[in-house]
């Protein structure tokens, strides 16, 4: 009996204790809704919530945090593709450049050997140097034209400004060209402006010298050196260099002159093979005596 009057004791104090909070809660609503904003349940409110405050602002910081944080993810990565792209498309660029570069400069020395075929009205075939000799001793480059083409042994082969060899062997589709620098090399020449004649021959130290000239031969510095033709080694007429020291003494009958070439062949990739040279003058001349014919016949 004990034991059933405490269980309905506490259901009883329950009830009770549920009554009182419903009346206490009714009788603080009707209070904080007439008393005015500086009432004391208003201030208890405010009190509340200046305490829960920093809790809340933690709770949202770390949300918005989070957010970021992540925002800040999705822009790394997309900031990482971008500049993967415009590192690809700056180097497809340079490559570009570079590819425009070799296009002007082969451009600029292929206009070089147009200006001098016309300049002497030359009949041949250009080609390009696919290897070179690399002893001082043996000068000489090879080229991707040969017998198929028309390039023989004996032809002389020209740079941009200038005579710089001759084909001394050939195969069916490359030739050997010997460089003038060569020691073996041999030219007939002659100074342009007074006519003395000599040979222009090269040497171990790579420079070109016109020996066998006449000891009284008028020749100074900055002379423009030509081709002869004597003995056929070399087509008559066309440049070969300038003359930069005029005083070397070769003999007491003879004396030789240093000549600056004018064509550097060490930097040489395109070349002209001369099959025979015109003279414009030449035609235009015959080409009048032939109208002059005409007319009197």
């Amino acid at each position: 009996m004990a034991l059933n009057f405490q269980q309905n004791g506490s259901a009883f104090i329950r009830r009770v204790l549920f009554a009182v909070c419903i009346v206490v809660s009714l009788v603080m609503v009707t209070l904080y809704a007439r008393e005015g904003q500086d009432g004391p349940l208003h201030s208890v409110q405010a009190a509340v919530s200046g305490a829960v405050a920093p809790v809340a602002y933690v709770g949202t910081a770390a949300g918005s945090g989070v957010e970021t944080a992540g925002q800040s993810i999705g822009d790394l990565a997309a900031d990482a593709s971008t500049l993967s792209q415009l590192k690809e498309a700056n180097a497809e660029l340079v490559g570009l450049l570079a590819q425009a570069e070799e296009y002007r400069q082969e451009a600029q020395r292929l206009q070089g050997l147009l200006n001098m075929r016309d300049a002497y009205d030359i009949d041949g075939v250009g080609a390009r140097v696919i290897g070179k000799s690399a002893t001082a001793w043996d000068q000489t480059v090879t080229i991707d034209k040969g017998s198929a083409e028309g390039v023989d042994s004996g032809l002389t082969v020209m740079g941009s400004t200038g005579v710089i060899g001759q084909v001394v062997r050939t195969t069916e589709h490359t030739a050997t060209v010997r460089l003038l620098t060569d020691q073996n090399s041999g030219a007939a020449a002659m100074v342009q402006s007074s006519r003395a004649q000599g040979i222009v021959r090269g040497s171990l130290e790579g420079l070109l010298y016109l020996e066998d000239l006449d000891a009284r031969a008028e020749v100074q510095v900055g002379d423009v050196i030509v081709t002869s033709g004597l003995g056929g080694s070399y087509t008559r007429g066309l440049i070969i260099g300038t003359v930069v020291k005029a005083d070397a003494q070769q003999g007491e009958a003879t004396r030789r002159v240093v000549v600056s070439p004018n064509d550097e062949a060490t930097s040489l990739e395109e070349v002209l093979v001369v099959f025979n040279v015109g003279s414009a003058t030449d035609k235009q001349n015959g080409d009048s005596n032939g109208d002059n014919g005409g007319d009197a016949s």
